[in-house]
């Protein structure tokens, strides 16, 4: 909080100004750097509920949360930006009159907010959360709601890491993975894992044709796991072809290339060879 005046009302006045500065200066920062449009957008709650998958919600209670953990919104409201500061003026007179009674020392409710992992998306509070934020707050008071969700949602900065997530969880549902081998199968590109999706599924059917028999979804991606992604990535390692890409793009390239050059879906030394000379 900047150093008061003596007047608090013209103090809250000065704040809500200098937030709006501070909106329009960044706003400029993020153009004249290129920046994608989506890192002074609040991530909207329900597309990052979407992308995850929702597992279900308890209530935690009253807590005091970190401002910096609030990173979105129920509502998509655009009059904050990601760091709520308030992108028009139609919000100061509430915004001042907030201010003011924080600068008078008054009782502020507290907010209500979603918990997803570490993250905080506010139900109700925005005007709140960006005075706190103006006047150098750290830390407010929260009624939390903690959400479960089906993927971790670590790594969520921007609203552009949603399409990733989305992917992921769609190629779960269609190989459900678990534990160490759902950590381990990892791509970058989102449409990589709807290639990948329909390779397993490819493989499963192979194997259920092979065995003369229906195999479920879990255990195809399971055997799927053991008996062809591990060993594949060992040999690729052994040889030298992964690369600085992660084992599942190394996998899927490799697949992709293997039928395409040598129309076979075994693997031994002949289609290694094959492989390394194409990846030279």
């Amino acid at each position: 909080m900047t150093r008061p005046t003596g007047f608090p009302r013209a103090d809250a006045e000065n704040d809500f100004l200098r937030a709006r500065r501070r909106q329009v200066l960044s706003r400029l920062s993020t153009w004249l750097r290129r920046e994608p449009d989506d890192v002074n957008i609040m991530l909207p709650y329900q597309e990052v509920v979407d992308a995850l998958g929702y597992a279900g919600e308890s209530r935690l209670g009253l807590r005091v949360i970190t401002v910096d953990s609030i990173v979105g919104t129920v509502d998509r409201s655009r009059d904050f930006d990601r760091r709520f500061r308030p992108t028009t003026g139609r919000v100061r007179q509430r915004w001042e009159r907030l201010a003011l009674a924080a600068r008078r020392g008054e009782e502020i409710p507290p907010i209500e907010v979603y918990r997803v992992g570490e993250l905080h998306f506010i139900v109700d509070g925005h005007h709140r959360v960006s005075v706190a934020l103006a006047q150098g707050l750290s830390t407010i008071e929260a009624y939390v709601t903690v959400v479960r969700t089906t993927l971790d949602p670590s790594g969520i900065r921007y609203r552009g890491d949603l399409i990733v997530k989305d992917y992921r969880r769609l190629f779960l549902a269609r190989v459900p993975l678990t534990g160490h081998a759902r950590a381990s199968v990892i791509v970058s590109d989102p449409w990589d894992y709807a290639l990948l999706g329909e390779h397993v599924e490819a493989w499963g059917f192979r194997l259920m044709q092979d065995e003369n028999r229906f195999t479920g979804r879990t255990e195809i991606a399971q055997r799927w796991f053991d008996e062809e992604f591990t060993p594949v990535v060992a040999m690729l390692r052994q040889a030298d072809l992964i690369g600085e890409r992660t084992e599942a793009e190394a996998y899927l390239w490799v697949a992709g290339e293997r039928y395409r050059l040598i129309r076979t879906h075994r693997w031994d030394d002949e289609v290694l060879t094959t492989l390394r000379g194409r990846h030279q």
